[in-house]
């Protein structure tokens, strides 16, 4: 039977030993049956926050900023490529690079995923458990819905490999995908204005160059965006011979992503922006637009709109709960065992066993729940604003560090046109991370 998963196995050489992904490297034909990590990323990494955001920025400019949310999504392409191209030239996992670029990077990396997935995990699960409590009112209170989402999360994640996985984030990000192209043409997009919205022209109001470049570094990534690698290896994509693949189903992944933001932007130009309605910031606008959907269209609209609010937070949910433990397992192998690890045993699936990825499973699971009853403490909210902005150049100018140096081999290495796209990505972090730091309460945090 042909290999359809992408697992390459390993193969024994002359010796009769086992050779470490070395074993096929020739080069895959470009294939859809390949496709799985990019509609795993694009699934987790666009979240109710990101639909929320395009939905405000259509609801205040119309069609204006249509090419803003573009150009965000060929940014993710350029960053999730270089991921994966280092996963695959290298046969080494990213946090093996980033290690080799000093004992800084561990440090980063190791407070980032502590704060970052307490006060992600009460997020992720009331974000999720939102549209349920809206389905079902009479039910039980959101923060019990929000327990319930974390809980089928976990149990899904710990009992479940890579496969099991992907299949379900597939259907999830059909479900997606029909609600919100479904949205955009119920509402009657306005062609002519929609073309005219791919010219970059800025909004004709204060801040609109930070809201702009806010909109491009918030389209469909965070911590995901280096997941993808994990995620190319846990597929069994382990070598430059799945290259070529790696790179079709990456832009398969931020083609989705642009589909879902643009329909998002649609029903804000149309919807709201014409009507001159405001909604909330945060999951929260979700909840108001099926409202306002059930007002124009019927039950039945809405109804159909928070199941696809449900998808888009329980892939989010689910990504992160696979992807981030499977990259804190490799952080712990790699200063457990004092050696280099390499992307065939992500692609062999026992990390996915392994005890550091469930207790980050756990971490991302219990823990939180204390934030749903307690409210989030003040500090640590800000903290995890700060090191989620520093984050993405954090990712961005290592990638171009790792990527044009010796530890690449020289044909993988970067060549202009992706020098220039993380660049400008790590660039385009820094401002928002500085605006993010900046716009912090710091009087009150002392």
């Amino acid at each position: 039977m042909a290999d359809t998963t992408g697992n390459t196995g390993k193969t024994a050489g002359n010796s009769g030993e086992v050779a470490s992904g070395e074993g096929n490297s020739s080069p895959r034909k470009s294939s859809w049956k390949y496709i799985g990590p990019g509609i795993v990323v694009a699934a987790t990494g666009v979240g109710a926050g990101d639909l929320v955001a395009t939905l405000i920025a259509g609801s205040n400019f119309g069609y204006t900023l249509l090419w803003a949310a573009i150009l965000g999504c060929l940014v993710k392409i350029s960053l999730a490529e270089a991921a994966g191209r280092w996963h695959l030239s290298t046969g080494r996992t990213l946090f093996e690079g980033w290690a080799s670029l000093g004992r800084w990077t561990t440090w980063f990396f190791a407070v980032y995923l502590v704060i970052w997935g307490f006060v992600y995990g009460a997020a992720a699960m009331s974000s999720s458990g939102l549209p349920l409590q809206a389905l079902f009112p009479d039910v039980m209170d959101l923060k019990w819905w929000a327990i319930l989402t974390g809980l089928v999360g976990l149990v899904f994640v710990w009992f479940n490999k890579y496969a099991v996985f992907e299949k379900v984030m597939t259907v999830l990000v059909g479900v997606m995908f029909v609600v919100t192209v479904y949205l955009a043409i119920r509402v009657t997009p306005n062609l002519g204005d929609a073309f005219a919205g791919l010219l970059p022209v800025l909004p004709d109001e204060k801040d609109s160059i930070l809201n702009t470049l806010g909109l491009i570094g918030g389209v469909g990534g965070t911590i995901t965006l280096a997941a993808y690698g994990y995620w190319v290896n846990a597929k069994g994509w382990t070598n430059t011979g799945w290259m070529k693949v790696m790179r079709l189903d990456n832009r398969v992944a931020y083609a989705t992503t642009g589909i879902f933001v643009i329909a998002m932007l649609i029903v804000g130009a149309e919807l709201l922006h014409a009507s001159n309605v405001a909604i909330a910031s945060g999951d929260k606008g979700l909840i108001q637009l099926g409202d306002i959907l059930e007002d124009e269209y019927g039950t039945a609209t809405s109804k159909f709109f928070l199941i696809g609010f449900f998808a888009t937070s329980f892939t989010s949910l689910i990504g992160v709960w696979h992807g981030v433990s499977l990259m804190f397992a490799d952080f712990v192998e790699r200063y457990r065992a004092r050696r280099e690890v390499t992307g065939d045993e992500v692609a062999s699936g026992a990390r996915e066993k392994s005890w550091p990825f469930r207790a980050y499973l756990l971490w991302l699971t219990f823990p939180p729940m204390v934030l749903l009853f307690e409210g989030q403490p003040f500090r640590l909210i800000i903290l995890y604003g700060v090191l989620g902005a520093a984050f993405l150049p954090f990712l961005a100018l290592t990638l171009v560090w790792l990527l044009n140096s010796s530890r690449t081999p020289r044909e993988w290495r970067n060549g202009p046109l992706s020098n220039l796209m993380l660049v400008l990505a790590g660039l385009l972090f820094i401002v928002l991370c500085v605006k993010q730091v900046w716009d912090q309460p710091w009087s009150e945090f002392f």
